[in-house]
């Protein structure tokens, strides 16, 4: 037995189900329901599915190789607090360690970052708050982008022209910061970018039309809803540098002592501490202090992501 729904459509009373069309009873409908996949869809998608697996099994092995080679020559010499606190000078063979190139690479990124991230903030804002359209703006993004692309090599090369054969500065360890600056800057200004863009336009738009300044709606409105992104990208851009060879071997000579001046003298680091036991070290596979110091640099720059998860997650905006 049947009925007409309310929809006009002829149900069955036992199965619920469309028996016939109403504009032409004649005419039975489609059942309802999903047909199966044919074939050759079936094959495609277990073919797509094995790539990728594939794929992500082959990233994985390279990094998990270098991680596990890392901790396992590496562990061993970084056990003790001494490995952690003291210096490569002035201490007995079993009491050295890398705290001097452990204080560099904290002085020297420190420094890059104070000086880096107002600039990397300033530009951002600017080429998506003010510079939408304009050539300045239009100038701005391509330098960035050809920034972004410079290897660390030729940014030290170009300070060590103006730095010290222009200017006639000492090789130092700020000489090394103005490089990582350089190398710092352009991500910043690309992750604030797309950060900003982010934030919806009606947030902006309701504080325009409540009568509130553009200056004001940036710093009270878009930078505190855009802020755990730009932390994230922050923390990550100093990750990043920490772990640069080419300005630190070019432009600061290499000490075993311990030297908190950014400005005289030469100054370690982790990575010129690794360069330097490659150097000295006849089987620099077996080489205690180079897989230490390695270790070393991996531990702080993982400090430096799981920190960056922590203030990103903490300043997020909260869902009311």
């Amino acid at each position: 037995m049947s009925h007409v729904a309310a929809d006009g459509i002829v149900r069955d009373e036992d199965s619920f189900t469309p028996c016939t069309n109403p504009r032409n009873p004649s005419t039975p409908l489609k059942s309802v329901g999903f047909e199966p996949l044919a074939t050759r869809r079936k094959v495609s998608n277990h073919v797509a599915t094995v790539l990728i697996w594939a794929c992500l099994i082959l990233a994985l092995i390279p990094l998990i190789w270098v991680l596990a080679t890392v901790i396992i020559k590496g562990a061993p010499a970084i056990a003790s607090l001494v490995w952690w606190n003291n210096g490569d000078l002035g201490y007995a063979p079993g009491d050295k360690g890398v705290g001097h190139a452990i204080a560099g690479t904290l002085l020297q990124v420190a420094m890059c970052t104070l000086v880096s991230v107002p600039i990397g903030l300033a530009i951002g804002i600017y080429l998506v708050e003010y510079g939408q359209g304009k050539a300045l703006g239009r100038v701005t993004t391509f330098m960035v982008d050809i920034l972004s692309g410079v290897p660390s090599i030729v940014a030290a090369l170009f300070i060590y022209t103006v730095w010290m054969s222009i200017f006639g500065f000492d090789r130092s360890g700020f000489a090394v910061t103005l490089a990582l600056i350089l190398l710092m800057i352009p991500v910043i200004v690309r992750n604030t970018e797309e950060m900003l863009k982010v934030v919806p336009q009606d947030l902006r738009e309701a504080a325009y039309a409540l009568g509130v300044p553009k200056w004001k709606t940036i710093m009270k409105i878009v930078l505190p809803t855009a802020a755990s992104g730009i932390a994230s990208g922050v923390m990550l851009a100093i990750a990043r540098v920490m772990g640069e060879s080419a300005p630190v071997i070019i432009l600061v000579g290499s000490t075993r002592a311990f030297n908190y001046d950014l400005f005289h003298g030469p100054q370690s680091s982790l990575t010129l501490y690794m360069y330097d036991a490659f150097r000295v070290t006849p089987d620099y596979a077996d080489s205690a202090d180079l897989w230490g110091s390695a270790l070393t640099l991996v531990i702080l720059i993982a400090i430096l992501n799981i920190l960056a998860r922590v203030i990103a997650k903490a300043i997020a905006p909260k869902n009311v």
